[in-house]
């Protein structure tokens, strides 16, 4: 009887350990703050329009410099060749949306077209909602 007790309460533990193991690798990444420093470093966008992906062989990578508060744009997709654009972004919060992301391109001083809602920044993955059309979503993944 003391053998079997001992053989249960091993059998126990040993499932306790295995269901937090469990546990461990199904839990999502935290989520940052919107601010520069989580920002910073190389994105590549993932999916845009709540899910369409890029055609074979098309990229949009975008590095944000946290001290200097600028971006690098690269892209491929409406030309043959690379398109490298450049300017700076700024992070804005609002009571009931959040964080929003806007900028500006260097080259001609004008604004991004839309303003984005970061609706959620892990460590490795960032969604963007277009503020003024929230069927335009875009889903980067970190570099």
């Amino acid at each position: 009887m003391k053998n079997w007790l001992k053989l249960m309460l091993f059998s126990l533990v040993v499932a306790a350990f295995a269901a937090c193991e469990d546990q461990q690798e199904t839990l999502p990444d935290a989520l940052l703050e919107v601010t520069p420093n989580n920002l910073a470093g190389e994105w590549e966008l993932v999916t845009y329009d709540n899910g369409s992906t890029l055609p074979e062989g098309c990229y949009v990578r975008i590095e944000f410099d946290r001290k200097e508060r600028t971006y690098t744009l690269r892209q491929n997709v409406e030309s043959f060749s690379e398109q490298v654009l450049t300017g700076s972004f700024n992070i804005l919060t609002d009571p009931s949306l959040g964080s929003i992301l806007v900028g500006n391109y260097d080259y001609n001083g004008g604004d991004w077209a839309h303003r984005y809602i970061v609706r959620s920044l892990t460590a490795n993955r960032m969604v963007w909602v277009a503020k003024d059309d929230p069927e335009q979503v875009q889903v980067f993944a970190r570099k």
